[in-house]
C-alpha cells in the first residue's frame, strides 16, 4: 500500500522557477510611447524571443553582417511595403528573396496603387491571372534583363525604375535597386498567373531565377558570426531555398555558422520550422518561431528595430 505519509518534500525557497516576478509585463497606463510600450512587455516566451531577435538585427546592422529578409507575397498584399522600404533605406536589411507573385504584387502596387484579384470568382470564368499588363510587363522585363545577364528580381527591377509609374516609391523591387539591396526572386514554373500567358518564356525565367540563387548563396556567406535571417510567410518556396543556398555556401568551403534565424507566420509549418529555424543553426547560433498576423507582426519588429538603433 502506498503511504502518503512518506512522501519526501523540500522547500520551495531552494527549488529552481523558471518565472519570477522580474519578468512580469508592467501594468498598462496611459499616455505610452512605442519604447515605453516595448518595455512594458514581460521577459518571457515569445516575448523574450522577440527582444533577441530585435537584438541580433541590431547587432548585425553594427557589425555590417547579413541581414537577409525573405517574404512571401502576402506580406506585400498586407500593406507592409512602406515597412520594408524603411528597412532598405535605413540599411537594415542587406538581401530580399521573394516568391514569383511577390514581383506581381510589387508591380501591380507600382502601376495603380492597388493589386489581389478576386480569385475565386475570377476562376468561375477562367479569368484569374489574365490581367494584360500585369503580365506583358513582367514577362518582357524577365526577356530583356536575363538577356542582358541579370538575375530575375534585378531585371523586374530594373523595368519598374525606368517606367513612369505613378506609385512607383511604393515598390519594394525599385526602392531595392535605387538603395543597392540585393532582390532574389524564386519561381516555381505554374504557380504565378503571369504563366499562364503566351509572353511567359519558361526558359529565361529559369535562367534568371538560378542566378537569383546564386546571389543568394553569396550573401548567406556574410551571415557567418553575427548574421540574421528573417522569413515572413513563405511555407515552401523560400525555405526549401535557402536550405540550399546555404548547403551550397557550406560546400564550398564558407563557414556560415553562429547567425540567427526567426521564421513569421500565422500557423507552424513543417519547412519553415526545420529549414529555417532548427537544421540551419545545429552548428551554432539560435533559431526561433513566431506566430501572428505579417499587418501586426512586422511593423511592430520593424519599429522596435529602429527605436533600439
Amino acid at each position: 500500500m502506498i503511504n502518503i505519509n512518506k512522501v519526501k518534500t523540500y522547500s520551495v525557497k531552494a527549488r529552481y522557477s523558471k518565472v519570477g516576478f522580474r519578468d512580469f509585463a508592467q501594468a498598462p497606463r496611459g499616455k505610452l510611447s512605442f519604447v515605453g510600450f516595448y518595455q512594458s512587455l514581460p521577459n518571457i516566451l515569445k516575448a523574450k524571443e522577440i527582444r533577441k531577435v530585435v537584438e541580433a538585427i541590431c547587432r548585425a546592422h553594427k557589425k555590417k553582417k547579413a541581414v537577409i529578409f525573405m517574404a512571401g507575397a502576402h506580406v506585400i498584399k498586407c500593406g507592409l511595403s512602406p515597412v520594408v522600404i524603411e528597412l532598405i533605406k535605413r540599411k537594415i536589411i542587406t538581401c530580399i528573396a521573394l516568391n514569383g507573385a511577390g514581383i506581381i504584387h510589387d508591380f501591380e502596387i507600382a502601376l495603380l496603387g492597388r493589386t489581389s484579384e478576386d480569385a475565386a470568382k475570377a476562376l468561375r470564368r477562367g479569368a484569374f491571372g489574365m490581367a494584360r499588363e500585369t503580365a506583358d510587363f513582367i514577362n518582357r522585363a524577365v526577356q530583356e534583363g536575363v538577356r542582358e545577364g541579370l538575375g530575375l528580381g534585378n531585371s523586374v527591377a530594373q523595368k519598374i525604375s525606368a517606367a513612369k509609374l505613378r506609385h512607383k516609391e511604393l515598390s519594394i523591387l525599385y526602392q531595392a535597386l535605387r538603395y543597392k539591396v540585393g532582390v532574389c526572386v524564386f519561381v516555381a514554373t505554374g504557380t504565378d498567373i503571369i504563366h499562364q500567358h503566351p509572353s511567359f518564356d519558361a526558359a529565361l525565367t529559369g535562367e534568371g531565377s538560378w542566378r537569383d540563387f546564386q546571389l543568394l548563396a553569396e550573401n548567406i556567406c556574410a551571415l557567418n558570426s553575427g548574421g540574421v535571417v528573417l522569413n515572413f510567410g513563405s511555407a515552401v518556396i523560400l525555405p526549401e531555398v535557402f536550405v540550399k543556398a546555404l548547403n551550397l555556401a557550406r560546400n564550398l568551403a564558407n563557414p556560415v555558422k553562429n547567425f540567427l534565424t526567426a521564421n513569421f507566420d500565422m500557423f507552424y509549418h513543417y519547412r519553415p520550422l526545420h529549414n529555417i529555424v532548427t537544421r540551419p543553426v545545429e552548428e551554432g547560433g539560435e533559431g526561433y518561431y513566431i506566430i501572428g498576423h505579417h499587418e501586426i507582426m512586422l511593423p511592430f519588429l520593424a519599429q522596435a528595430v529602429i527605436e533600439r538603433l
